[in-house]
Parts: structure tokens; C-alpha cells; sequence
């Protein structure tokens, strides 16, 4: 009987909860967001962004790569005078 009292109760008080649930008015806050935060604004990204990597020509190249450009050779390097989460720059190859 203590039983069925308490499975009673709890269920009183699951249905008023959501009741005044039903009652409470809604805080009313809008959010505009431009559309451009859901897309890419027009510009066509053809690889995932890279966290360690260089970037050329909407390319991932890893540390040590090697590109050629305008008649100059350019490796992906460690920066060391950077502090950062994507320490990896392009560096002029001397020939």
C-alpha cells in the first residue's frame, strides 16, 4: 500500500511539473545569425582545414613539402619563434 502511495506521488508530481512548464512564458530572445556563418560565403573549399600543415593554393602540405612558385622553391618548416597551435610557415630553399 506504502507503495503504491509513493508511485502516486511521484507521478503527481511529474504531471504538475510539466504543467507549469506549459504555464511559464517563454524568455522571448532572438539570435540573428548572418547567413554566412552556415556556409562559405561564396568560396569553394575543396580540403578539410589542417591544424599542422601549410597552406598554397587552397592545398594541405605537411611539414617538409616542397612547392615550386614563380620560379621559387618554398618547404613547409617549423617556426620556431612561434607560439602557436599551427607552427608551420613557408621558408624561401637557397639554392
Amino acid at each position: 500500500m506504502a507503495r503504491i502511495k509513493w508511485i502516486a506521488a511521484a507521478l503527481l508530481v511529474a504531471a504538475s511539473t510539466s504543467a507549469l512548464a506549459e504555464r511559464l512564458p517563454s524568455p522571448g530572445i532572438e539570435v540573428n545569425v548572418p547567413p554566412e556563418v552556415f556556409s562559405s560565403g561564396g568560396q569553394t573549399q575543396t580540403t578539410q582545414p589542417c591544424m599542422q600543415c601549410c597552406v598554397y593554393g587552397n592545398q594541405n602540405y605537411s611539414e617538409g613539402a616542397v612547392i615550386k612558385t614563380e620560379g621559387v622553391l618554398l618547404q613547409c618548416q617549423r617556426d620556431e619563434r612561434a607560439i602557436s597551435t599551427n607552427p608551420l610557415v613557408w621558408r624561401r630553399v637557397k639554392p
